[in-house]
């Protein structure tokens, strides 16, 4: 019954995104004209069932019906889905019998199983297939989604058989998977309103249902500026200093949009991050960087300012409404961090050495323009492109020489070695499944000893209108064997920009970080190893699901990979090891403004969610904000508040954007137990990791998981000394220190 909580954080990564609406193409014959009396009656064809409404069949235990899906398909599915789970709740609310587990927590974690189906799909194409036609759907189904799902939480008969099974002195009798599903499933309905009164379970579910339209609006004005916001380039002299991948994907771009002979630089991360590095002209860099910062923030129809401020009021009337002091206060009280308060001392313990970093950056930058002649002070728009010219000149290490090495499919089979190696997986390419677009691609997973089917992996690489930007990782299914063994499914979603057709896609050092990153998260779904859904894979707190693939990032820079699969896209030679001891020396270069980017919006997200029921102007508030952190004039937030999905297209992220800091602690630390060990490859070490971390889920708590692995609690030095704000205490070690990404 997952799906029924959908707003309070317990669906899978997959569907709580946002949950968004559909079109009414049930179609209506009230109207028809009436047949002749004379006329041969004639019986109309059977409806073809819907597909979203069947049960996956086919392959590797069922596999999503995506060559059958219509965008009509989806509200008829969403209702009848929902009208099946309320009947199934009702059903064990009305049991006589006194409440159990099996009879009430375990009956209740296999109902809404339907809906699930449903709702995957609909989050993929709410993702990935995006359109003016999909958006009306949203539009009209996030409240009732809403409404749907207070209805379960707010079932008093049904709470009261949860209550009875959650005080019971029999819990004890209780396996630990059994008695954390309980306390996960009281916790919920509690923190959802459960206790509340009539007049306030109906003003919660008002808030709660205004909430979804509003995040959905958020999340197509955000998309909509993305979309159509673009900077054409007319004249080949202004793409001086572009590398030529980057030129072939401008004009690719150029293309799409029926403008041959042109060049776009497109509104998303992987388009602009790449400009403003490269780019000689100042001016586009400018007029680039402005189309970024500023969407959601242009005024008229796509602006996100107002609903912003009444998300933000809604958010702390209903945490009031809940019995907490602020929206941040409920939101972290079952997480890690434990209170807000904890959450800050970490940003601000580290927000003080990464703006001092900052500083010093700018100093080197500023000294190159003058060196170069050029009498400007560095602004936004210069950062990453000074930067690399002092990192190249600093310690010998062009980012396009690196490029030049880091193929995307070769990166993709290095990854799965590292699976491979760390977790005895194989993969092995399949092409009897549907897909949702011909650039997605599927692989079965196997254990390489047993040759037992794991799981599936879905790639899906590239930019396309209709996909939101990011990086991002999905479950389809969830591993469980609550009904007999169910592997689960899995993807990775990126937007690597392609460049001419046959050519391989060169990708940076940061997009192969962030693409192990993701994998990070599918490697923590596909070692699920629990018995109830609700507790697989990646169904942890927000502050731990970050730690499992911040930490995978720092196989991409071990010498086994590097040497397997860091090869010349031309030559087909290896990286040289010249080449990698200047990354490695290079590992904690404009750290500042990686660390700085990522801290202001983190901390702006609290303090917007700590501010309580005042009204906000989020412009203003930003401002003033950052202005009293002291936060460097030539840094943006790395998520501008107009424009901050994390946090304003749903609940998922907010007040939780701290997560990545916090799961890095762990990150850092965790790694040391494979550097103290005999290195990264580390078998006992890796067996541990799988064992403890990413095989259990939510089956116990996170601290006591990470305790289990390390044999003591997190210390936060090594965090420090990762990012190069304290010196190290041990000799570095002989790999490229991988930074977590700030998605």
């Amino acid at each position: 019954m997952r799906n029924s909580f959908s707003y309070f954080g317990v669906l899978p990564l997959a569907s709580a995104l946002t949950l968004l609406s559909l079109t009414n193409c049930v179609n209506s014959n009230k109207n028809q004209p009436a047949a002749a009396a004379t006329a041969t009656p004639v019986t109309p064809p059977a409806a073809a069932p819907n597909p979203l409404l069947q049960a996956w069949t086919g392959p590797y235990g069922g596999i999503p019906p995506f060559d059958k899906v219509q965008i009509a398909d989806f509200k008829p599915a969403m209702e009848t889905a929902m009208n099946e789970n309320l009947a199934e709740i009702a059903k064990i609310a009305a049991q006589t019998e006194p409440a159990t587990f099996e009879n009430t927590i375990a009956a209740l974690e296999k109902t809404g199983q339907t809906l699930d189906r449903v709702l995957t799909i609909y989050g993929i194409w709410s993702s990935n297939k995006n359109n003016a036609q999909f958006q009306e759907v949203e539009r009209e189904m996030a409240p009732k989604l809403s409404a749907f799902s207070d209805q379960i939480t707010q079932n008093e008969a049904l709470f009261k058989r949860i209550e009875t099974v959650y005080n019971s002195p029999e819990k004890v009798k209780l396996t630990p998977e059994q008695q954390r599903l309980t306390w996960k499933t009281y916790t919920n309905f509690v923190r959802a309103g459960a206790k509340l009164n009539a007049d306030q379970k109906k003003r919660l579910s008002e808030i709660n249902q205004k909430l979804a339209g509003l995040y959905t609006n958020f999340g197509q004005n955000l998309l909509a500026d993305e979309m159509n916001e673009i900077v054409v380039i007319e004249k080949e002299s202004d793409l001086a200093g572009l590398p030529q991948s980057l030129k072939d994907a401008a004009a690719n771009a150029a293309t799409a949009k029926k403008m041959p002979g042109k060049w776009v630089i497109s509104n998303t991360r992987s388009s602009v991050d790449p400009f403003l590095t490269y780019s000689d002209n100042r001016g586009l860099r400018e007029k680039a960087w402005r189309m970024f910062v500023n969407r959601g923030d242009n005024g008229g129809a796509h602006d996100n300012n107002t609903l912003i401020t009444d998300i933000l009021q809604l958010r702390a009337e209903r945490a009031k409404l809940l019995g907490y002091q602020t929206h941040a206060h409920w939101r972290l009280e079952n997480t890690m961090a434990k209170t807000p308060e904890n959450a800050v001392q970490l940003m601000e313990s580290v927000w003080k050495p990464a703006t001092a970093r900052v500083k010093e950056e700018v100093a080197d930058m500023q000294a190159m323009a003058k060196k170069e002649g050029q009498n400007i002070k560095i602004e936004p728009w210069d950062y990453r492109y000074y930067a690399e010219k002092v990192r190249k000149a600093k310690y010998d290490l062009d980012q396009n020489e690196v490029k030049q090495y880091l193929q995307l499919e070769n990166l993709r089979e290095g990854m799965f070695w590292v699976a491979g190696e760390l977790f005895n997986f194989s993969f092995t390419p399949v092409t009897n499944v549907p897909v949702f677009h011909e650039d997605v691609r599927v692989w079965e997973v196997k254990d390489k000893t047993s040759g037992q089917h794991i799981g599936l992996w879905y790639f899906d690489a590239y930019a396309r209108e209709g996909k939101r930007s990011g990086a991002w990782m999905n479950s389809y299914r969830d591993q469980q064997r609550m009904n007999g063994e169910i592997t689960t499914i899995v993807s990775n979603n990126s937007n690597f920009v392609k460049g001419k057709p046959g050519e391989p896609v060169l990708i940076s050092w940061d997009d192969a970080s962030t693409l192990f990153h993701e994998f990070g998260h599918a490697l923590h779904g596909l070692s699920s190893n629990v018995t109830y859904p609700s507790l697989a894979g990646t169904s942890v707190v927000r502050d731990y699901v970050e730690f499992p693939s911040q930490l995978l990032e720092h196989w991409l820079s071990t010498p086994e990979v590097l040497n397997r699969f860091a090869l010349h896209y031309q030559t087909g030679k290896p990286i040289p090891k010249s080449l990698v001891d200047r990354i490695e020396k290079a590992g904690t270069f404009n750290e500042g403004f990686e660390t700085t980017e990522y801290l202001a919006s983190a901390l702006i997200d609290m303090k917007l969610h700590l501010a309580g029921d005042q009204k906000i102007d989020p412009d203003k508030f930003e401002r003033e904000t950052l202005t009293a952190l002291g936060m460097p004039n030539e840094i943006v937030m790395r998520h501008r508040t107009p424009q901050f999905a994390h946090v304003f297209s749903g609940d998922g992220y907010s007040a939780g954007y701290y997560s990545y800091l916090w799961s890095d602690v762990l990150t850092a630390d965790a790694y040391g137990a494979f550097t103290e060990g005999s290195g990264p490859y580390d078998k006992t070490v890796g067996h541990n990791l799988k064992q403890h971390i990413f095989s259990v889920g939510n089956t116990l708590d996170p601290a006591e998981a990470y305790r289990a692995f390390r044999g003591r609690d997190p210390k936060t030095e090594a965090l420090m000394q990762k990012r190069g704000f304290s010196k190290p205490t041990a000799p570095a070690k002989k790999t490229a220190p991988a930074k977590p990404k700030k998605k």
